[in-house]
């Protein structure tokens, strides 16, 4: 039931009626496996040192807001970057798009910067030693952060170093579109602050699959 819920984004009531259950039991019974499963997800500790000790070279650093259900007047949980409402989560992946590590949620009106310092990100990632690569609302973390140059008419030297930087940053995109192929995370409109359990909850199920082929 929880893994149609989370493939398919389906309702509760629709879930009750497929597997003959009422829609309470339908929610009582999803809520808590996706707190077991988003309990056993990786903590970010732990996501950095294996990164570390896999030899890994460099990590990627990126935002995604999760779409919620609110109106204009809802201003907190808008997004100016992604211009809609939302729910901010960061994540970390190696280079190859593999999700490492996802936070929990912060309203979309949180700028990337200020949510990777909220969760400790940015700390935690200058502990590792790795470089991390980074888009531009990152710009300002620190030295081991490396975002594009930014501005107009830059020099030919740096519109490589950006043409290089967003190669090796393209496969971070992976591990959002990883998440974002689960349909519960496509628009949510059950409460906002769940937007972390879920997200979560499919990482440890990723795992589970890669760990099972």
């Amino acid at each position: 039931m929880t893994l149609v819920y989370l493939r398919k984004g389906e309702t509760y009531a629709e879930l009750g009626a497929g597997f003959a259950v009422s829609t309470t039991t339908a929610w009582r019974y999803i809520n808590e496996t996706v707190d077991v499963l988003a309990a056993h997800a990786p903590k970010l500790g732990a996501a950095l040192a294996k990164a570390v000790k896999d030899g890994l070279p460099y990590l990627l650093l990126d935002g995604t807001l999760v779409s919620i259900d609110r109106v204009a007047a809802d201003r907190p949980y808008y997004s100016g970057k992604h211009r809609r409402h939302g729910m901010n989560l960061q994540v970390i992946a190696a280079p190859d798009g593999s999700l490492l590590w996802v936070s929990g949620p912060l309203r979309g009106s949180v700028h990337d910067l200020a949510a990777a310092r909220i969760w400790g990100v940015v700390r935690a990632l200058a502990a590792t030693g790795l470089p991390v690569l980074a888009d531009k609302a990152y710009q300002g973390a620190g030295p081991h952060i490396l975002t594009p140059y930014k501005g107009r008419d830059k020099p030919e030297p740096q519109k490589d170093a950006n043409r290089a930087h967003a190669r090796l940053r393209g496969p971070g995109e992976r591990a959002n579109a990883q998440l974002k192929s689960w349909r519960i995370l496509r628009k949510l409109r059950c409460c906002p602050h769940r937007a972390g359990r879920l997200a979560k909850a499919i990482h440890t199920l990723q795992l589970r699959e890669t760990a099972s082929r």
